[in-house]
């Protein structure tokens, strides 16, 4: 059951004694929905809500916006503004409202113009950047968290399988990421979580590759996907690496070694272990391989609303996982000129090991087409 309105902006009051500040502010984007639970864009006209550590929260809100923000059922004072006056009548009345000379904000996503809006309203006033506090609130997923993510995994799912059967030799890359993402729609997405990527050949050597449209795909490539679906705010990020017609036994080769790390991760996951360690056996396995000088990327990142969040599963971040947190298991090999072989899967943590949400086949597969 979702949580009220009030418990959800309490969470982020507390974040603001945590910090040393008095209040916290959110702008639209993952964070302001989680509290909020309705989304709304971020654009040029400013939009924040401001939450103390004492009191009742504040927002500033762009009066064409007033009639969707009457659905949130905010209960504190609310600046609107208009177009043809601007907000700076509304940055100082709220700033006066709420007289507060600290501040956290989310350093990742607040623009630049909205931190000045602030100052200029109220110059003395103190802005830090509270983003690992602020956004560590998304990082143990709920019941309903996780159910948002099992039907975008799902969905995912279900379109990698229709665009796979659909493959053909003499395919563009871009025929095929077009397919994958009618796809991705027919079977229920509300949106994608990123734009997909699909690459064969050497274009599977670079990890965030983009489709060709004057790469037909041929016998022997590796094809390589990675996308995933939104459903209900939440986000899939999914990779296959499948052969097509055929897999060299250098290909098969390095291919089990990305599957023997990828296994690896899930093995030693659980609750109280660090993103550091994960990463360190993950690589590990690719390190003492033949293909070590193939390693790009760290072993991946939490998932949820965003599809890069906390926990960073990579070397050097000691951060603890706790149990019911999300993220990708997504060990990779690439050559620049050659190929690449990267498996994802998505996965939750628990207190005595973790579950994949993703349950696509990753055993080699070599597509008959």
């Amino acid at each position: 059951m979702t949580e009220p309105l009030s418990a959800r902006l309490a969470a982020y009051a507390a974040v603001a004694t945590d910090l040393g500040v008095e209040a916290v502010a959110l702008v639209p984007g993952p964070n302001f929905t989680r509290a909020v639970i309705h989304p709304f864009m971020s654009h040029e006209r400013p939009f924040l809500i401001v939450i103390p550590a004492t009191g009742t929260p504040a927002a500033l809100v762009p009066n064409l916006e007033l009639q969707s923000w009457d659905l949130v059922g905010f209960e504190g004072a609310v600046f609107d503004w208009r177009d043809q006056d601007g907000y700076d009548a509304a940055f100082a009345a709220l700033t006066a409202h709420l007289k507060i000379g600290s501040l956290a904000v989310e350093g990742q996503i607040m623009r630049v113009f909205v931190h000045h809006a602030l100052k200029k309203a109220q110059p003395d006033l103190r802005i830090v950047d509270g983003e690992a506090a602020i956004s560590g609130l998304r990082m143990v997923k709920t019941p309903e968290d996780i159910a948002a993510l099992r039907a975008a995994i799902e969905i995912s799912e279900r379109a990698l399988a229709q665009t796979l059967d659909g493959v053909r030799l003499g395919q563009t890359e871009t025929e095929i990421e077009q397919a994958l993402i009618q796809a991705l729609f027919a079977h229920g997405a509300e949106d994608q979580a990123f734009h997909p990527i699909v690459a064969a050949g050497d274009g599977s050597a670079r990890p965030h590759a983009k489709a060709r449209p004057d790469y037909a795909v041929k016998a022997g490539d590796a094809l390589l996907i990675d996308f995933g679906a939104r459903k209900h705010g939440f986000a899939a990020d999914i990779t296959r690496t499948v052969f097509l017609d055929h897999a060299s036994d250098r290909a098969a080769d390095v291919y089990d070694t990305v599957l023997r790390a990828n296994r690896k991760g899930h093995a030693i996951t659980r609750a109280g272990i660090t993103a550091h360690e994960i990463d360190d056996a993950v690589t590990g396995v690719l390190e003492a391989s033949p293909y070590g000088d193939r390693i790009r990327t760290k072993t991946g990142h939490g998932l949820g609303r965003d599809v890069h969040e906390a926990p960073y599963i990579m070397r050097g971040n000691h951060q603890v996982l706790p149990a019911g947190c999300v993220f990708t298991n997504e060990p990779g090999l690439y050559r620049i000129g050659d190929f690449g072989v990267r498996i994802e899967d998505d996965i939750l943590v628990t207190e005595d090991g973790c579950v994949s949400l993703t349950t696509f086949p990753t055993e080699l597969t070599v597509l008959k087409c």
